[in-house]
């Protein structure tokens, strides 16, 4: 403690008098950086919100916490000018500046480069592009991974390393890299694959070999999809580029198709009666697509006379789909109860001759 208070003493009433202001004018600068936060920024927001300008105020978002760091960088680089120890000429502490200014655009950049940003958005509307929902998150991490890449070596550009010979060395182990990162590449091409192709979109119901849901998110490595079950399953771009994909989101209709088996006993006319209005059923549905309808008499069965029913919904949602098929299935009752036709049951009936069993299948009486 003896030796810490001597060190003390060499300091001098000036130099005490220059390091008090520049803590004070870091002290006001934190103030300054709060109050600008509660009242200047916040009434920019509300300016921009009135004027309906959502790039603006998206960019006022974006900015809103790198600012924060520009009135602490600001507060240090005034300070260090008063702080009897440090100089603000040392290259050491121009290059910490230079490169902190450069974080705050490159923070404020990744910002606006969200998958929620608007900016993709607007270029799709004033460009005429067509930017496919899965492409804006493949895309943003796309403009972020620069973005940090180009930040990085500013920065180390600034403190005097060279960065070309950076990029070089990175070239002679090139072809180590990419032996030991084969899966890596594979799946970013796929994802490629996936984007340009465009098997399926956010929010589509996907089926492969290995999984069925809904797709959530895609990047560089892999598709994420959530299934029927709410777990997430992680599918690696590769394989699903090499797989057969079904996208039941992309069906303009929703099939319907089931054998209606009625009893044997059920005379011919009200066979055909039966087969004549379920088809007029069908062709007046209005939830029931009018261009593939097959009701015909099809076969033989072992207990039964098959009806086969082949038709369309009009929608493909599955909550309405099912309310469709429910309605027909009550309506097929109803024609099958006023025409006096029931529907045949699997039975067994078993005859004796001469004391040896006869096993025979017909319907149930």
């Amino acid at each position: 403690m003896e030796f810490n208070w001597r060190l003390w003493e060499y300091i001098s009433v000036d130099n005490w008098i220059n390091i008090g202001i520049a803590l004070g004018i870091l002290l006001i600068f934190h103030l300054l950086r709060k109050l600008f936060t509660k009242y200047v920024f916040y009434f920019i927001r509300k300016l921009f919100n009135k004027s309906r300008t959502d790039i603006f105020r998206q960019i006022l978002d974006a900015y809103e916490k790198p600012i924060h760091l520009l009135f602490v960088i600001i507060g240090l680089y005034i300070a260090v000018d008063f702080f009897p120890y440090l100089n603000q000429d040392s290259e050491t502490f121009r290059s910490i500046i230079k490169s902190s200014f450069i974080v705050i655009m490159a923070w404020g950049l990744y910002n606006l480069s969200s998958t929620s940003s608007l900016m993709l958005i607007k270029l799709n509307e004033e460009a005429g592009l067509e930017i496919d929902q899965i492409l804006i998150p493949f895309l943003s991490k796309a403009i972020r991974v620069i973005i940090i890449a180009i930040t990085a070596s500013l920065i180390l550009s600034s403190f005097g390393f060279d960065v070309n010979g950076f990029v070089a060395g990175l070239g002679l182990g090139g072809l180590a890299f990419a032996l030991a990162a084969q899966e890596v590449i594979k799946n970013f091409f796929g994802g490629v694959v996936i984007i340009t192709e465009k098997p399926f979109t956010l929010g589509d119901w996907v089926k492969t070999q290995t999984v069925e849901g809904v797709v959530e998110d895609i990047n560089f490595r892999s598709t994420i999809i959530r299934t029927f079950a709410q777990g997430l399953v992680t599918v690696p771009n590769s394989t699903l580029a090499n797989e057969a994909i079904t996208n039941w989101s992309k069906m303009g209709k929703r099939q319907i198709m089931f054998n209606l088996g009625v009893e044997y006993s059920t005379p011919k006319e009200k066979l055909e009666k039966v087969v004549e209005r379920i088809n007029e059923l069908l062709l007046n549905h209005d939830d029931i697509h009018k261009e593939t309808i097959v009701v015909k008499f099809d076969k033989y069965n072992d207990s039964s006379l098959d009806i086969f029913l082949y038709f369309f919904t009009n929608t493909t949602e599955f909550d309405e789909y099912y309310n469709v098929k429910q309605d027909i299935n009550f309506k097929i009752m109803e024609i099958l109860e006023e025409e006096g036709v029931s529907v045949a049951l699997p039975s067994r009936t078993i005859y004796m001759d001469n004391g040896n069993a006869v096993v025979t299948n017909k319907e149930e009486e």
